[in-house]
């Protein structure tokens, strides 16, 4: 037994030195409902109070489970209850006074951002989204630390397709309004969005959470690399054996850190969300492990055969390792955090409709693309109405991060810088969407969404 401990306790030291294992974010979830108010000062107030007074300690409680631990956690971050709800009661119609709040309320905290400037409009939108989409490209150029998300769709309310109409435009201003579009790289628009995501950009704390919990997102591409290549040669049976078998031991390093930093911060332990979260650095690529599988490089034809395999095997792993398993739990494939993303984008071997057959798969959507500045609003549309197809009529959370970087054109290079890396401007089609994204109205929900 003794010999045992020993051997995990050094390849978790492993797992950390070489295959850069790290918990990517531990997030607070925190619930503003009670903070409604007719006065949107007064309600701001609150807010702030509550999210000061409940995050006071997040911080330096994850930088002592780091130190003690000695597992890097790379983000410290918050979500809150989708403010479209919070300031319905204001009737306010500029919101960006509800960000400027956020952003004071998360620098105060000392996190890394707050998600949860939101709407859930798959049914309709009230006057509060309405607002609350209206201000979204004011609000994320003149905040630093606030991320926006807004889910159009699901399996069972269909596809909004006039708030999808709605999201493209503001897509396009938010990146007109930041320098290399930064904003829209804070901006998520969901299908089938879920209310427990650690992740940002598409963090919300959802109404049918608890007044506040602790979740944590991990984040294992290297690891599961080395244990790709240690199955060299095998069938793929046996290569989704050893991938469950990595994943497993990722959960669990994720759920003790959820665990300590839920009971020493006196609140629920909310869930472990698997999704491997690459970055831009060497050996820290979702691409990466793909290839390791056979591939010449992401993209080649049999990828999202590779992806589907790492996808089921991550989650199989990670469920057998924790009862408490939620968020988006899968595999990101963002182009500009991923090194070798990056590399197929740059090489032409992965184009934008690769990329979209992939997220029938992965755990979100066409994340972190950059397209040319010049693209109109109705084609971004048109991709975001595509993808909340996959997700509605699959049943699986689907997304749009895309930036038509300003200035831009095909084959340019934009820098985000930090995780958020750098991107090659990819290719769309000519071709117009306006007619189709003319018609508005509800695409309505697949037959089998009716279950019940």
């Amino acid at each position: 037994m003794a010999m045992d401990t020993a051997e995990n306790i050094l390849e978790t030291i492993h797992m950390i030195r070489e295959d850069r294992l790290d918990i990517r974010t531990v997030t607070m979830g925190i619930s503003l409902l009670d903070c409604a108010d007719a006065d949107g000062e007064r309600a701001r107030e609150r807010c702030r109070e509550r999210i000061v007074t409940r995050a006071a300690h997040l911080v330096s409680t994850c930088e002592e489970i780091e130190a003690e631990l000695g597992i890097p956690i790379i983000n410290k971050r918050i979500s809150v209850t989708p403010i479209a709800l919070v300031a319905a009661a204001s009737r306010e119609r500029d919101l960006t006074p509800w960000a400027a709040m956020l952003d004071d309320a998360a620098k105060t905290a000392g996190v890394d951002f707050i998600g949860g400037f939101s709407a859930l409009v798959e049914k309709g939108s009230t006057t509060g989204d309405e607002a609350l989409m209206e201000s979204i490209p004011q609000a994320l150029s003149t905040t630093d630390i606030v991320c926006a998300s807004v889910n159009i769709g699901s399996s069972r309310a269909g596809i909004n397709m006039d708030a999808v109409a709605r999201m493209g435009a503001a897509i396009k201003k938010s990146a007109q309004a930041t320098p290399n579009g930064l904003g829209a790289a804070k901006l998520v628009v969901f299908a089938n969005s879920v209310g427990d995501n650690p992740f940002m950009a598409g963090a919300f704390h959802g109404i049918e959470m608890p007044d506040c919990v602790v979740s944590v997102g991990v984040s294992g591409p290297g690891v599961i690399k080395r244990a790709i290549d240690e199955a060299a040669g095998l069938p793929f049976d046996a290569l989704a054996e050893t991938v469950k078998k990595a994943a497993f031991k990722v959960t669990r390093m994720g759920e003790l850190v959820g665990t300590m930093a839920a009971e020493r911060l006196g609140v629920r332990f909310g869930i472990v969300d698997l999704s491997l979260a690459p970055t831009a650095e060497v050996g820290d690529s979702v691409a990466r492990a793909l290839e390791a599988m056979g591939l010449e490089r992401v993209g080649a034809h049999g990828t999202t055969a590779a992806l589907a395999l790492l996808n089921d095997a991550v989650k199989k792993g990670g469920l057998m390792a924790c009862s408490r398993v939620g968020g988006l739990s899968g595999s990101f494939i963002p182009v500009s955090e991923d090194e070798g993303m990056i590399e197929a984008a740059a090489l032409g071997a992965i184009s934008l409709e690769k990329l979209e057959a992939m997220t029938a798969i992965c755990s979100v959507g066409l994340d972190m693309i950059a397209i040319p500045g010049d693209t109109p609003a109705v084609s971004i549309a048109g991709m975001i109405a595509d993808e909340a197809a996959i997700g509605v009529m699959n049943h699986k959370t689907t997304a749009v991060r895309i930036i038509p970087a300003p200035g831009t054109v095909e084959g340019d290079v934009v820098e985000f810088g930090g995780l958020l890396g750098k991107a090659p401007v990819m290719a769309v089609s000519p071709y117009s969407s306006e007619a189709f994204m003319a018609r508005g109205g509800i695409i309505p929900a697949p037959v089998h969404g009716f279950k019940n």
